[in-house]
């Protein structure tokens, strides 16, 4: 990872995620995974981030995130997310605009 004190502006920036990937592909969806390789700046901040690009009725299959956050922003049509809470009280949070 980069040293904190040697991070620019750069290092928190990447260009391409506007352009659409393929989804020809069984599950109809492209998940590209931005890493700190991708992005400098997300060193030790703890953050991943994924572009999905979905077909119409594209999927992407059930998996886990353990103790983790997870925020969804849909730039173009509907998406359908389900979500089960690991959390014993079965508190969680959901916001709709």
């Amino acid at each position: 990872g980069k040293f904190p004190t040697l991070a620019k502006a750069d290092d928190f920036f990447l260009s391409g995620l506007d352009i659409p990937r393929s989804t020809l592909n069984p599950l109809g969806s492209n998940v590209t995974h931005i890493t700190m390789d991708l992005i400098p700046g997300l060193n030790t901040l703890n953050i991943f981030l994924a572009h999905l690009d979905f077909a119409p009725n594209g999927m992407n299959p059930p998996h886990t995130h353990p103790r983790a956050t997870e925020v969804l922003q849909v730039l173009k049509g509907t998406i359908y997310a389900g979500f089960v809470t690991s959390n014993p009280n079965r508190h969680f949070t959901k916001i709709l605009n």
